[in-house]
């Protein structure tokens, strides 16, 4: 049986989570300091600090993933017709970029941002939905979370 002290306090790391909008690695910081302050104390507060954290590692990981690979993608269509000569000399311009290599370009670009995107704005969903979850004394499980803390 959960306590309402619990219960308010694995809401509040849950939705600590959302910091990340207004403080940089905020996601990470504030449930990191709530669960390490509660963690012995309450079972409840220790799962739940734990799956927030899994989730947000999960995130971290799947946001380097997109970049790892659209990062080159980019890069590469953008330097495919250039040679290593015109590098060194510093006499590539944009006008040798054709109109085919322009449009993958900006589809790699347009397909990395809307992924980008979507995984933020399901993270955003997920969180408030735990919350809710969290707040009505379930235990609850992040889908696409992946388990680096047991």
């Amino acid at each position: 049986m959960t306590t309402s002290t619990e219960k308010n306090t694995a809401t509040l790391l849950q939705l600590s989570t959302l910091s990340q909008y207004f403080i940089p690695l905020g996601n990470y910081f504030f449930p990191i300091l709530i669960w390490s302050i509660k963690k012995d104390k309450s079972e409840f507060v220790d799962y739940t600090g734990k799956q927030v954290l899994n989730f947000q590692l999960s995130m971290l990981l799947y946001s380097v993933i997109l970049a790892a690979v659209a990062i080159p993608t980019l890069m590469y269509s953008i330097f495919s017709n250039v040679t290593f000569h015109e590098l060194e000399t510093g006499s590539f311009e944009l006008e040798q970029l054709t109109a085919g290599n322009l449009t993958g370009i900006v589809m790699i670009a347009v397909t990395s941002i809307f992924l980008f995107c979507t995984l933020k704005i399901v993270e955003f969903f997920l969180i408030i939905y735990a919350a809710v979850k969290t707040s009505n004394g379930e235990l609850y499980k992040y889908p696409m979370s992946i388990s680096f803390l047991k």
